[in-house]
C-alpha cells in the first residue's frame, strides 16, 4: 500500500512541473541488475534533448539512445529496443540499436498525449527499474528565463 501511494504521488509531482505538458515513464526491463536499469531511467527522463523531443511529440529514439549511453550504466547498445505507448497504443521505433520502419503518423498520435510511456529493453538481464519526469516546454523556458532570486 505504501509503495501505492508512493507511486502516485511521485506522478502527481513530476506532472505538476513547472510548465509542463506530458508526464513521461520510463520503464527500463532486461538490465544487467536493478543499479544499471535505474541508472539508465533516470539518464532518459533527465534528459533535456528527450524531454524537448517528447514536448514535440517527436518519436527521436536516437535521444533515448543518447540518454542511455551517457548513463555510465553497463549497456550493450546493440542489444537495446525501444518502443513509445500511450493511451492511443504503441509504436516500437529501434530493435537491436538500429531504427526500424514505423508509422510517423501514428507514433505522433501516441506522443500527443498526456501520459507516455517508453519502454526500453536492455536485453542483458533481469533488472528493472521506472522512472519518471516530464517534457521541457516553451513555459519552463520562460518561468525559469525570468526568474529571480
Amino acid at each position: 500500500a505504501l509503495n501505492t501511494v508512493t507511486v502516485y504521488l511521485c506522478r502527481m509531482i513530476v506532472a505538476d512541473g513547472e510548465g509542463a505538458t506530458k508526464l513521461l515513464e520510463c520503464i527500463v526491463n532486461g538490465a544487467a541488475d536493478d543499479q544499471n536499469a535505474k541508472m539508465v531511467a533516470k539518464s532518459i527522463v533527465c534528459s533535456s534533448l528527450l524531454k524537448a523531443a517528447m514536448f514535440g511529440a517527436d518519436a527521436n529514439w536516437g535521444r533515448v539512445l543518447c540518454a542511455i549511453g551517457y548513463s555510465k550504466a553497463n549497456v550493450d547498445i546493440h542489444k537495446v529496443d525501444v518502443s513509445f505507448a500511450s493511451a492511443k497504443g504503441t509504436v516500437v521505433v529501434c530493435k537491436n540499436g538500429a531504427g526500424v520502419p514505423f508509422s510517423e503518423e501514428k507514433a505522433k498520435e501516441i506522443l500527443l498525449e498526456k501520459e507516455i510511456i517508453l519502454h526500453v529493453t536492455l536485453r542483458d538481464g533481469e533488472g528493472s527499474a521506472t522512472a519518471w519526469g516530464c517534457d521541457l516546454t516553451y513555459d519552463y523556458v520562460k518561468i525559469n528565463g525570468d526568474y529571480r532570486s
